[in-house]
């Protein structure tokens, strides 16, 4: 069962370089001085991506938890 505890790991890496990506993005966007409409726009682009990061963080973290009760 050690592959569920490596690929668990793998998705938990992927799902937190999503999560890097998205707060540069929302900074890069804080540091160009956009209006309050178009940072707006960015905050509703990037939120979805933010949100399916941090779902396929959880569920990477969950794969090492089964891997590690089926151990």
């Amino acid at each position: 069962m050690d592959y569920l505890i490596w690929a668990g790991g793998a998705l938990s890496l992927l799902g937190m370089m999503g999560l890097v990506w998205c707060v540069i993005a929302v900074v890069r966007a804080k540091r160009k001085g956009l209006s309050e409409d178009q940072l707006r726009a960015v905050l509703q682009s990037v939120l979805p991506k933010n949100l399916g990061a941090l779902m396929l963080s959880v569920l990477g973290l969950m794969l090492i938890m089964v891997g590690l009760f089926l151990r």
